[in-house]
């Protein structure tokens, strides 16, 4: 039976920063996010965590993702990668992310590759198969990585893995494609689902929706009470995303990392929508709550 997340949980898990900490006590996250369709999402997950406290954030992308970086995130690191089909990062770019030094690995927001994209889609793949499992830390798998994973899935093959913990972070349309169910027998017993497949895959299931479910190898599983209809838009996962993968890289276990991002995300996304309402609100509003969230709590 769940449990539901609250506000004591998360800021038992999420201490005030030590004194004499540095950046190299809250971990480097390195994104491999985005392409020139998608630059956005790259920026979203890459402030995400960059709000969310991880010491370093490598931004490996494309120029066009990067050259966008630099005029509004200048405090990330970049990467520059091989441009691959329809603007995507080519497999040719593994090597030099392979040698990135990082503790938590963020691989899928914008990385393009639908089924009418063949080329992109053939390579988020080679890139999923790559570099995961070669990836020393933890590592968080989003958007079109899980796509990816899902044609791995469905030709019989296992979740590719880091050697620490990994996450996935998939929307019921996204869940159904990994899983080969339909989004109605998803949506119909969502805890359960997500339970069984966080077994299946030795991973921890972040099963986005009205009221998120996270759930854990070993059984453990809560559900989230904040969030609302405002983040039913493009962007908000890519923030969710990168914002639990800084809690990984400050040192927070997989299952708890998950179910903190979520409650603060939603509770972000609930203060954006009580000053700007749920039609007005942009997932870049959430960022400018997580700030004074933590202020609040770390006074």
């Amino acid at each position: 039976m769940s449990t539901e997340i609250t506000s004591e949980f998360v800021w038992h898990n999420i201490p005030p920063r030590p004194r004499d900490s540095h950046k190299g006590s809250f971990g480097t996250v390195l994104a491999v996010a985005g392409s020139a369709y998608y630059r956005g999402a790259a920026l979203l997950a890459a402030e995400g965590a960059l709000r969310t406290g991880a010491g370093i954030v490598t931004l490996a992308s494309v120029e066009p993702v990067l050259a966008a970086a630099v005029a509004r995130l200048p405090e990330c690191c970049l990467c520059p990668c091989v441009v691959g089909a329809e603007g995507g990062i080519s497999p040719e770019s593994i090597p030099q992310l392979q040698r990135q030094k990082a503790t938590v690995l963020l691989l899928g927001p914008g990385l393009g590759g639908t089924a009418q994209s063949t080329g992109r889609a053939a390579e988020t793949r080679t890139l999923v198969q790559k570099l995961l499992p070669g990836f020393a830390g933890s590592a968080v798998l989003d958007a079109d990585g899980l796509n990816a994973a899902a044609q791995l899935l469905a030709e019989g093959k296992t979740l590719p893995h880091p050697a620490g913990e990994l996450i996935v972070t998939p929307h019921p349309g996204e869940m159904a494609r990994l899983t080969g169910l339909s989004v109605a027998q998803i949506n119909a017993d969502r805890e359960n689902t997500a339970c069984q497949y966080a077994e299946k895959w030795n991973a921890v299931v972040v099963l986005k929706g009205c009221r998120t479910v996270v759930a854990a190898p070993d059984g453990r599983v809560c559900t989230n009470p904040t969030g609302n209809p405002g983040l039913a838009r493009g962007g908000s996962g890519d923030v969710l995303a990168g914002m639990t993968a800084a809690l990984l890289a400050c040192g927070l276990p997989a299952y708890e990392a998950a179910a903190c991002a979520v409650y603060l995300h939603g509770a972000a996304a609930d203060r954006a929508a009580a000053a700007l309402g749920e039609y007005g609100m942009l997932p870049h509003d959430i960022l400018s709550q997580l700030g004074r969230i933590f202020a609040e709590n770390h006074r």
